[in-house]
């Protein structure tokens, strides 16, 4: 590619660091797409010939079928996939590859070339989050009524139902779902045509190309568009919030599986067993899926520092930018793909849950709203009131519907029987029937939302 500026051919150290073969072969189905797009453009507006149109366009159809078949050689004294896909073209129709290269550069063809990739990545992403909110959805309208604690700070806070937990997931991937569309709405402009920062002098329709492509637009500035690696970023963002979100759930789901919680009991498909403790069943998945958040972190964090300072137009340092792309989206495809068949096969502990949601005096918010409703008393007095009620109690060790009424009345003679109808964990989630609330006939409403929002039948199991 070099023959007659360079006197002697490259070092072997210089072959290794400038080849990015091993890795941007995974861009050959974007280089042919986009190649395709080019030679049809030039050849309508007559830059190259029918006849080379044609060889050119069935040539590369056998490159496909080879790298389809065979996988993409690698060919380190070619340096890149592109280069590796002309080569190979020459070999089968000769000359006519040569002109392949018209009105293009490799600046502007990988901008193109990768940002195929990046939109085909958001769209896989997005598939996935939408098939793990289904499977959050379908649990959580069984066990819209099943009753569990709520925690703040890790510590028992008020009664809350199973639907309504997993129901919060499902707004944190409906969140990154709209990342995913923000994203992929701002980077679907066609960089093809910039060629290598200034345009060309070529008459070629950029809107065509644009339209083969399935982008909404062109570029609309030469060196913004081959130096341009905010849609990698954009996508390493999204990919990082929702490999946030996917490590909660896995944490929880870590908790939850543990012996002191009970709360779960995991698919035996994604756990793992001890080398030296027979009794063990250990959630490796969820505990991969929280590692992989900090490498899908550490990617975004890579391209950022990778990018941070270039000057315009291209710089070779922008050959780093897809490794760490590539890397992430295994990791996230990964991510989601087990945190799914977590939550389908799981089964939950209904008897455990609601166990541990009638201990740590989880109702005596309840018993502070009682006192402000029935007794007219303001919040701060009832909270305290309350709070020597969950002292009494706790020096007992027993619940607060344990106590008697002449223990409460001692407490605060504004107490009658009527407070027991509000200690109980049915009559707490019941009362939560604000919109977004935890009362099963809410959650039941969210997921039936849910259910018209991700084309799911619409008639839910509802069980309680």
């Amino acid at each position: 590619m070099w023959g007659g500026r360079f006197a002697e051919g490259p070092s072997a150290i210089m072959r290794e660091i400038n080849a990015s073969i091993p890795f941007d072969k995974a861009l050959w189905r974007q280089d042919i797409r986009a190649s395709k797009a080019h030679v049809a453009m030039l050849g309508a507006q007559g830059i190259v010939s029918a006849e080379d149109v044609t060889a050119i366009t069935g040539g590369l159809d056998a490159v496909a079928a080879e790298y389809e078949a065979n996988g993409v050689p690698e060919n380190w004294d070619l340096e890149d996939i592109h280069m590796v896909t002309e080569d190979r073209l020459t070999q089968l129709i000769g000359a006519p590859a040569g002109r392949l290269h018209t009105a293009r550069s490799r600046n502007d063809q990988v901008a193109t070339d990768f940002k195929l990739w990046v939109r085909d990545a958001l769209d896989q992403t997005d598939a996935g989050l939408a098939a793990l909110q289904r499977a959050l959805v379908t649990r959580a309208d069984e066990h819209a009524g099943s009753i569990m604690p709520g925690f703040t700070h890790l510590q028992t806070a008020q009664p809350v139902t199973l639907g309504h937990h997993l129901m919060a997931y499902y707004e944190m991937f409906r969140r990154d779902r709209s990342r995913l569309l923000d994203a992929r709405a701002r980077m679907n402009e066609c960089p093809l045509g910039s060629a290598a920062l200034a345009g060309t002098g070529f008459p070629i329709d950029r809107q065509a190309t644009c339209d083969a492509l399935d982008f909404d637009r062109p570029t609309d500035n030469s060196l913004d568009a081959v130096s341009d690696r905010d849609f990698a970023l954009d996508y390493l963002q999204a990919a990082s919030q929702i490999a946030l979100h996917l490590s909660r759930l896995a944490e929880e789901l870590v908790l939850w599986a543990s012996q002191p919680f009970g709360f779960v009991r995991l698919p035996d498909t994604l756990s793992t067993g001890s080398s030296i403790m027979p009794q063990k069943k250990n959630p490796d998945a969820a505990e991969l899926v929280r590692g992989h958040a900090g490498r899908v972190t550490g990617c975004l964090m890579s391209l950022m520092m990778t990018m941070k300072g270039l000057p315009l137009a291209y710089s070779k340092d922008m050959q780093d930018d897809k490794p760490p792309v590539f890397e992430a989206h295994g990791l996230l495809a990964l991510s989601i793909a087990a945190s799914e068949g977590m939550i389908a096969g799981a089964t939950f502990r209904t008897d455990r849950m609601r166990g541990a949601a009638e201990q740590g005096y989880a109702t005596a918010t309840d018993l502070a709203d009682w006192l402000v409703r029935e007794g007219d008393i303001p919040f701060r007095e009832a909270h305290h009131i309350t709070g020597a009620a969950v002292k009494l109690a706790e020096s007992r060790g027993i619940a607060l519907d344990g106590l008697t009424i002449d223990e409460l009345k001692a407490i605060d003679s504004r107490i009658d029987e009527r407070v027991y109808k509000a200690l109980s964990v049915d009559s707490s989630v019941a009362a939560r029937a604000s919109h977004g609330g935890t009362a099963p006939t809410q959650v039941r409403l969210r997921v039936a939302d849910a259910r018209r929002a991700l084309g799911m039948p619409e008639t839910g199991i509802g069980e309680d």
